[in-house]
């Protein structure tokens, strides 16, 4: 039998200068297993956009995140912008096409924010799709690499006349939506009758609490996603797949989506549509007091993790920044009293100074307070002032009261206030995330008790008064009775038996980070380097570091997600700096089992650091600071020990959450929930 006649081949363009990848790939499921059909994808590395054929431009969203074009050969391509970036309501976007436009390939279309898309949690992948691979597609070869706007990357060989057979594992954009086998009993056919059953499907209207659409997707935002019938929507005539993420319940249809959407909003009337704000997770309520204890537990990581994602890449950069540092004046490069040593001291510290305003910020967002007042009051924790309050190495600094251990150094309209010493608010996330919560309880009363006139100049007054105050006065000395309680238990255990304080503080260690708690340790490290000069404890914590650094290796190396892989590898290089919140905060704290394996790679670490009776005599920690172990007596037993609990830690760390710690789906469940199925079809590999 001959080969069937080929049609015309189509260039395809880069539309931005970066990476080409397989769609394979692209972070996305539903583009990547090709359901809205076949394509590539390209990671960009400035904001410059242009055509990837020459076209009729046939779609602009709305959002300005997609564009759909359509060749004089009938082949139609979809230029969709990031991932999941209709969500951000068209403010990365700046587009000069519109619907009729006629473009050449590689002009000029406009131009994404790539900075605010990664702000927003959202991966930058430009991705290029051809809507109609069954009917018009015969073979799409792609050259993967590095490449420039306007450059040829792929080329779409279209189908010949007697090119009869279409490949299956792509969605076709010519589906015949809603028909049914024999006739409905309520007389709804087409968009409206795929609409009907998705509404069924997902639990009924009364499930429904808000619908929106992308360009492939219907967007429900469901009350209860148990009652909807992931099988059944799936199996549905114009139905490609479910997934479900972002709280949402997507419905993925494809080029009809709009149609559909359509459809699906005029039989919810009284369901609001398009309510991009609505993107809160319905959590069942729990009926017992260990699920509320869970529920209470969950919730808080993840609003701990939400606020400190936006800023783990920062963090990761003054890790590394802080390494270098230090390992400047270890071989005398630079010296601590130089210039030079202060500012990038400084470039190196302030992320972490002022950690409560850029927290306080992102926590707002996530919590729904204003990010602006939040950040103000995470100003107030880092004043200038405040901080000389709070040192006792200042003129400045006075005893107003004592209570136990507990110093007052300082008043509030003649309360007693207790600040940290070396006022460790400046460097703790959790008293501002309080502040944001405290905010977003506020706020709303605000809003109803004063009158529009005033409340833009009284409401933030009010606010930052009232929630200054509170953590100042309430939660802030809570944190710290808790966290002298942690020190007290550490001292205790140190004493006891080193062995078994590297083996317990090893594995626990971590956990005080997430809380903020961990400065508690920092008065008992600076105490023992003072006498008698080194510190046992400053070893034990050294080790933890290099564990959630191998936690996070093993993430790098495994996973396929482009988007984790960019947040991987830096979080790995910090760690190993002695900075390890960008690995537990971006990782290991978000996706469960890590931070747990990781943490047994501390112990392990710890464990070896008592049997070996390592020694520290500095204070910069992980593979960074290795000229902390050296005795200033001669080279002695503590850096060889050093050395084998680091590579303890790391490779018990790396095993354990290699083969352990996650699976790719434990990934991949933030975007879907199951394979992509078209109908009854299985995708194709190509």
């Amino acid at each position: 039998m001959s080969e069937p006649d080929k049609g015309p081949e189509i260039p395809i363009a880069s539309p931005v200068t970066g990476t080409v990848i397989d769609l394979a790939d692209v972070p996305d499921p539903v583009f990547s297993s090709k359901a809205v059909g076949d394509g590539l994808g390209v990671e960009p590395d400035d904001g410059a956009i242009v055509s990837p054929m020459d076209a009729t431009v046939t779609m602009v969203a709305g959002t300005g995140h997609a564009i759909g074009f359509k060749s004089e050969s009938g082949l139609e391509v979809l230029l969709h912008l990031g991932v999941d970036t209709v969500e951000l309501g068209g403010a990365p976007f700046d587009l000069s096409v519109t619907v009729g436009d006629t473009v050449k390939a590689g002009q000029t279309l406009g131009a994404m924010d790539l900075e605010a898309v990664r702000a927003a949690g959202k991966a930058t992948t430009a991705i290029v799709v051809l809507t109609n691979t069954i009917t018009h597609l015969s073979d799409l070869t792609v050259t993967t690499g590095r490449t420039d706007a306007g450059t040829t990357v792929a080329t779409a060989t279209l189908k010949g006349e007697d090119d009869d057979a279409a490949p299956t594992g792509a969605a076709s954009t010519e589906v015949d939506a809603g028909t049914t086998d024999g006739a409905r009993t309520d007389g709804l056919t087409g968009f409206d009758a795929t609409a009907a059953d998705i509404i069924t499907g997902i639990g009924g209207p009364d499930n429904v609490r808000s619908v929106l659409h992308c360009i492939t997707r219907v967007r429900f935002y469901l009350k209860d996603e148990s009652l909807a019938d992931d099988e059944a929507v799936t199996d549905l005539d114009g139905v490609i797949d479910v997934v479900k993420s972002g709280g949402q319940y997507q419905v993925v249809i494809g080029p009809d989506v709009v149609d559909v959407y359509d459809a699906v909003v005029a039989q919810l009337p009284n369901v609001g549509a398009g309510d991009q704000a609505a993107d809160v997770e319905i959590v069942e309520r729990p009926t017992t007091l260990w699920g509320w204890v869970k529920l209470g537990f969950s919730s808080l990581i993840g609003v701990i993790t939400g606020s400190m994602i936006p800023v783990v890449g920062m963090l990761a950069a003054s890790g590394i920044l802080k390494g270098l540092l230090a390992l400047l004046v270890q071989f005398k490069v630079v010296t601590e009293a130089s210039n030079t040593f202060h500012f990038i001291d400084a470039m190196s510290s302030s992320m972490f100074f002022f950690l409560p305003i850029i927290v306080g910020f992102t926590a707002a967002k996530r919590l729904g307070a204003d990010p602006i007042v939040v950040a103000i009051i995470g100003g107030v924790l880092c004043y200038p002032s405040v901080v000389t309050m709070s040192n006792p190495d200042d003129e400045a600094y006075h005893v107003v009261a004592q209570v136990g251990r507990t110093v007052f150094n300082a008043d509030f309209f003649g309360i007693p206030v207790s600040l940290p010493e070396g006022n460790a608010y400046a460097y703790s996330i959790f008293p501002i995330i309080v502040a944001a919560w405290l905010a977003s309880k506020i706020e709303p009363w605000l809003k109803k008790a004063l009158p529009a006139v005033i409340r833009p100049i009284f409401g933030p007054l009010i606010e930052i008064f009232v929630v200054s105050a509170l953590i100042l006065l309430v939660f802030g000395p809570v944190v710290m009775i808790i966290s002298g309680g942690i020190a007290s238990v550490i001292n205790a255990v140190l004493g006891f038996n080193y062995t078994l304080a590297g083996l317990l503080i090893g594995g626990f260690y971590q956990c005080l980070v997430i809380f903020g708690l961990h400065w508690a340790v920092i008065p008992i490290i600076s105490s023992e380097l003072a006498s008698p000069g080194y510190s046992h404890l400053n070893a034990i914590v050294s080790a933890t570091m290099i564990a959630q650094g191998g936690g996070a290796l093993a993430v790098w190396l495994k996973v396929r997600d482009a988007r984790i892989k960019r947040m991987a590898a830096p979080a790995t290089i910090s760690a190993f700096c002695g900075v390890t919140e960008p690995a537990m905060y971006g990782l290991n704290l978000k996706y469960g089992r890590i931070f747990i394996t990781a943490s047994i790679g501390g112990a392990v670490g710890g464990l070896l650091t008592g049997l070996l009776n390592v020694n520290m005599w500095g204070f910069t920690g992980a593979f960074v600071g290795f000229p902390s172990f050296v005795n200033p007596k001669g080279m002695g037993s503590s850096f060889t020990g050093f050395w084998i609990a680091g590579v303890a830690a790391l490779v018990v760390s790396f095993l354990c959450t290699y083969f352990f710690g996650f699976k790719q789906a434990d990934f991949d469940k933030e975007r879907t929930v199951k394979k992509v199925r078209l109908g009854n079809r299985e995708p194709v590999a190509k």
